[in-house]
């Protein structure tokens, strides 16, 4: 894509790999290599936090007001360059163009609010109980942060990672999904043309072992975020108990949408389809098990079986496409199989379940709806990451929210109804992060965004993501 530089950027300076190794950078929409890109190892990783550990010293001193200029300074490049930056992700990942383009006008919008959120990070000053004292409690970004992103959402992942870490005064070394890396590249651009200086943000792309456990192993990196699988996301736990690397886990989840009578059943189940199928269900707060009362289920499976029907599979770049491919076949081998099984143990597909003969070419699957699913089955417990649409009825509230809160992932959950009782009641009882009520994006800059249980810890986005990159320092002065 012309303008955008795509490779890696280290210590202010464009570099391919040191030991010359290069990925094949793959369509997932034609299965077409689009460029080679390079692909290092842990040489890379190790000069690029060398690069980010020179750098924060004077990036830590400097304003939160000069630093929001290199951050909205980011923001006009991305918002200058929005169509390009769109095609760039929908040619690496798949999505239709509508949503790509906006994935980076929240990114720009990342960028704006930390840089005045930065401005706003502030201390106080605690009463003491001797008059001679006075007590200061000042906040200090935390050091050199390490973020390894996921490739679903390839330019939203990063920007509210770097977007924080850089506005709280923290150095970034990033590491992107090697299945969507030139997104990363060209916000990293956006950056360095906006004033970051040489070392502040990093971007490497390789193995991903290797990488990582440079981030663990130097303990100069004081925080690692990551957005990705829990069994990954265990691993940095057990590794960074030899540095005590602080870290921000988003491990995914398995979304349970709860959907009672007193609902327009047909409006629902419309918006419901559009939430399901949104990136191809590729998404870690995608609604998944949708438990609907037993008194309307028939219908909203009729309405949604309708609905998904309708969709249209094809290339993100063309504007008529809804759905586009699975990222790869690693991905489209395992919804298959999670589909097989369910269905041999009992489940009903109504619709989809297969390859699209009429695509013969890239990563694509049907959009799915399935009834008859049992907790035993793989499609219920596991997150798809698919366009499979799961419908359970319920008959008891109480019963629904113990069935939603039956698993251990606790990321986002969603409930629809028009009575008040019924979602207070629901939000309070579901033991999830975020929980959207009559609402499918519970997702913004300015609020919270993290997990309970194995979904995972910390929180990105809002005042308390500004406040997992600082510290928060005691200071005593005595003798007054």
């Amino acid at each position: 894509m012309s303008g955008f530089i795509s490779k890696q950027l280290i210590n202010g300076e464009w570099v391919d790999a040191a030991n010359g190794g290069v990925w094949q950078l793959v369509n997932p929409a034609t299965e077409e290599i689009i460029s080679p890109l390079p692909f290092g190892d842990g040489d890379d990783a190790q000069a690029a936090v060398d690069a980010a550990a020179a750098a924060f010293p004077a990036w830590a001193s400097e304003t939160p007001y000069e630093r929001a200029a290199v951050l909205k300074g980011a923001a006009d490049w991305i918002r200058a360059r929005l169509d390009a930056l769109g095609r760039l992700t929908v040619e690496e990942s798949g999505k239709p163009l509508r949503e790509a383009t906006g994935e980076w006008t929240t990114s720009a919008n990342f960028f704006e609010w930390y840089a005045e959120e930065g401005k706003r990070a502030y201390g106080r000053v605690v009463p003491d109980r001797k008059a001679s004292r006075r007590i200061l409690v000042v906040q200090q970004p935390i050091g050199v942060v390490g973020t390894i992103t996921a490739w679903n959402f390839p330019a939203y992942n990063v920007s509210r990672a770097w977007a924080a870490a850089l506005g709280a005064g923290c150095t970034v070394v990033g590491r992107p999904s090697e299945y969507t890396p030139r997104t990363a590249m060209a916000m990293a651009q956006a950056l360095h043309e906006s004033g970051a200086p040489p070392g502040v943000i990093n971007i490497i792309n390789g193995d991903p072992a290797a990488m990582g456990q440079v981030m663990l192993d130097d303990a100069r990196v004081r925080k690692i975020s990551f957005t990705g699988s829990t069994r990954v996301g265990k691993l940095l736990m057990d590794g960074a108990s030899r540095t005590v690397t602080k870290l921000a886990l988003e491990m995914g989840g398995n979304a349970p949408v709860l959907i009672f009578p007193d609902v327009d059943v047909a409006e629902v189940a419309r918006t419901a389809v559009g939430s399901k199928y949104r990136n191809n269900g590729q998404v870690c707060i995608a609604p998944q098990r949708f438990y609907v009362h037993s008194r309307i289920a028939e219908e909203f499976i009729d309405h949604a079986t309708r609905f998904a029907e309708k969709l249209r599979l094809g290339s993100g770049l063309e504007p008529e496409t809804d759905v586009g491919p699975l990222i790869n076949a690693v991905q489209r081998e395992r919804l298959e199989q999670m589909v097989a099984s369910a269905v041999a143990g009992g489940a009903q597909v109504l619709t989809g379940g297969a390859r699209p003969t009429e695509i013969p070419r890239g990563y694509f699957y049907q959009p799915t709806v399935m009834t008859n699913l049992v907790p035993e089955m793989a499609a219920y417990r596991e997150e798809l990451f698919g366009p499979v649409m799961p419908i359970i009825p319920f008959a008891d509230p109480d019963e629904a929210i113990a069935l939603a809160n039956g698993l251990e992932a606790g990321l986002a959950a969603y409930v629809q109804t028009r009575d008040l009782a019924t979602a207070i009641h629901a939000y309070e009882k579901l033991d999830f992060g975020m929980v959207g009520i009559n609402e499918w994006m519970p997702v913004t800059p300015e609020s919270p965004f993290g997990g309970m249980k194995a979904s995972g810890i910390g929180r990105e986005s809002g005042p308390e993501g500004m406040h997992e990159y600082l510290e928060s320092k005691a200071v005593y002065i005595g003798g007054l």
